[in-house]
């Protein structure tokens, strides 16, 4: 089989320096054990990472992406934003408040105990025992 060369893979990647980083990526994740997506027929990890750019087995938009990603020190994740949880409100009786305002987190100290006492004590377990 003909040795592959930057020539046939320059149609897939334009620039030669990204096909170079591109392809050196590529060869040190099969050094690292990732499975090669054409016959290796005795050639080393540059060459067969040349052969599936040229091959199109490995898109290099992908492969420029998982490039970047390896090269961060930070990476992002993006998570889901939290839904937002209402406030937990407690009308509380204000000579200069009129009746339909409502204070948000205030709480009097005796609305606190009622609601302490309504509590169950957990239950002690033979583990708690010991």
């Amino acid at each position: 089989m003909a040795r592959v060369t930057v020539e046939d893979c320059i149609d897939k990647v334009d620039n030669r320096f990204e096909l170079v980083l591109l392809a050196s990526h590529r060869a040190r994740m099969i050094q690292s054990g990732s499975s090669i997506l054409v016959p290796r027929d005795n050639d080393k990890n540059p060459v067969v990472a040349l052969r599936e750019i040229a091959d199109e087995k490995l898109k290099p938009e992908d492969l420029k992406e998982d490039l970047i990603h390896s090269l961060q020190k930070h990476v992002e994740v993006d998570e889901p934003e939290a839904e937002t949880v209402p406030l937990l409100t407690h009308s509380v009786p204000n000579a200069s408040a009129p009746d339909s305002e409502v204070q948000f987190d205030r709480m009097s100290e005796d609305d606190l105990l009622r609601g302490l006492d309504g509590l169950v004590p957990p239950t002690e377990s033979a583990d708690d025992e010991d």
